[in-house]
């Protein structure tokens, strides 16, 4: 187990009284691939931002290799054991397919673009001028270049034809099983989660594995 969610519980501060999150518990190990589903509003991102440390709980705790991320900071578990994968891809517009690899913490970002299959005559491209899939490949070589053993996700191939996002599926899979990390990806797409490992369900602020 590298991740832990412990008896979490999370309310917003102007709606204290409504939990979001009631009191869940759910484990998460290295080289396995998870996808959280449930309905919007769920509470699906706000258990993956708790997880990558953008928020912290209002009752329980996120337990990283048995320790509170709290102990150490939600800063130093942003910085040194969780990569983030958006949606959005939250790539830097001014910079190309290499330099954005390169902010993961790498040196040498053409080993991973050529992991994702991202074509070499675009890895020197201003990632404006590559088609989605080719930028949420950027993404997720950023993410690779992270020595982190974590991988967060949040709705990874949402804005992806079929073809694209199957090509997503199966290096997420890949990042898992061969690389070792745990891979977790929040979803709306059943094809996506069926290709889990394990499938995380969230209904009613409560959580459970199918």
């Amino acid at each position: 187990m590298i991740l832990e969610a412990k008896n979490v519980e999370y309310a917003y501060k102007s709606q204290k009284e409504r939990k979001v999150l009631n009191n869940i518990s759910v484990r998460f190990e290295e080289k396995k691939f998870y996808t959280i589903i449930g309905a919007s509003g769920a509470g699906k991102t706000t258990l993956l931002s708790l997880l990558a440390g953008l928020d912290s709980p209002t009752g329980g705790a996120v337990l990283y290799e048995g320790e509170d991320i709290l102990a150490k900071g939600l800063n130093d578990h942003r910085r040194n054991h969780v990569s983030l994968v958006f949606q959005e891809y939250n790539l830097i517009d001014y910079l190309t397919a290499e330099e954005n690899v390169k902010l993961g913490g790498t040196d040498r970002p053409e080993e991973l673009l050529s992991k994702v299959n991202l074509p070499k005559e675009a890895w020197k491209r201003n990632v404006m001028k590559l088609s989605g899939g080719q930028q949420q490949r950027v993404a997720i070589a950023r993410a690779l270049a992270s020595k982190a053993k974590v991988l967060l996700a949040d709705e990874p191939t949402g804005n992806l034809d079929e073809q694209t996002a199957e090509g997503i599926i199966a290096l997420l899979k890949r990042t898992a099983h061969e690389l070792g990390k745990c891979v977790i990806v929040v979803t709306h797409s059943k094809y996506l989660a069926n290709e889990a490992d394990e499938i995380v369900q969230i209904a009613d602020g409560m959580i459970c594995f199918r």
